[in-house]
């Protein structure tokens, strides 16, 4: 009696961990995979998107955009880097029956701007901060945006409002994050580190503002569900309180 009960237990352990391992090589979140593209569900209508650029200083860097879909409609947030993961995004959009209303890049970098050809190629307009679109006519290279704003856009996604604003400098002076109130999801780009990120690139970053800016996000947005940064893993606020600890003038 004692072996067939060791028995069972064994075979109980043995089909746990099998099930383990299964959740952790496809966990549940991710609903788009492939070797350049990545798309993973944050709550009913917020999705993060995630491809891959190559750095000299950072090796193959994870970058991170935003999907809002309500009903039949989505806009995207920040492009994937290149043209093929744009591709892939647009197709698996287009497979779920989803119609781009918008692209909004949130700062100047390749990993906003980087696949913008394709949105415009399909009849996607592109919005950006008018002084995104400055800096990138300022370099003679990459993609410009169509559409510029000053301080804030409103869009709508299925009558839903999403709202783009600048909030102040930090890691660029363009930088602006994305607001989805429905949802009380921010994507803060990479004006907004992941929890235990170094400070990463700054070679266009303002340092000395970029704390303050990430305590003015806090003000305005006090109660967030969902939080994407520009790299790494999403969460919620604790996100704000770590960039705003990391780049205070204490440290």
């Amino acid at each position: 009696m004692k072996q067939l009960l060791f028995g069972i237990l064994l075979l109980v352990a043995a089909c746990s961990t099998k099930n383990k391992s299964t959740l952790t090589a496809v966990p549940d979140d991710i609903v788009y995979k492939t070797d350049t593209l990545v798309i993973k569900k944050l709550s009913d209508k917020v999705y993060q998107h995630i491809s891959f650029l190559n750095t000299e200083s950072f090796g193959r860097v994870e970058c991170n955009g935003m999907i809002v879909i309500n009903g039949n409609e989505a806009i995207v947030f920040d492009t994937p880097t290149d043209d093929a993961g744009t591709t892939a995004l647009l197709n698996y959009l287009a497979t779920q029956n989803k119609a781009v209303k918008a692209v909004v890049a949130t700062h100047f970098h390749n990993d906003c701007v980087g696949g913008l050809q394709e949105f415009h190629a399909r009849g996607i307009p592109s919005y950006a901060n008018s002084l995104t679109i400055q800096l990138i006519k300022e370099k003679a290279e990459g993609n410009i945006p169509q559409n510029g704003f000053d301080q804030e856009l409103e869009l709508e996604v299925g009558q839903q409002p999403v709202i783009t604003t600048f909030i102040g400098n930090g890691h660029t002076r363009d930088n602006v994050v994305a607001y989805f109130p429905e949802q009380q999801a921010l994507f803060g780009g990479c004006l907004v580190k992941e929890v235990g990120a170094s400070k990463g690139y700054l070679g266009d970053a303002d340092t000395l503002m970029w704390s303050g800016t990430i305590a003015k996000l806090k003000a305005k947005y006090p109660h967030l569900k969902v939080v994407i940064p520009g790299h790494g893993n999403p969460g919620g606020a604790e996100l704000l309180d770590y960039t705003e600890k990391l780049f205070s003038i204490r440290n």
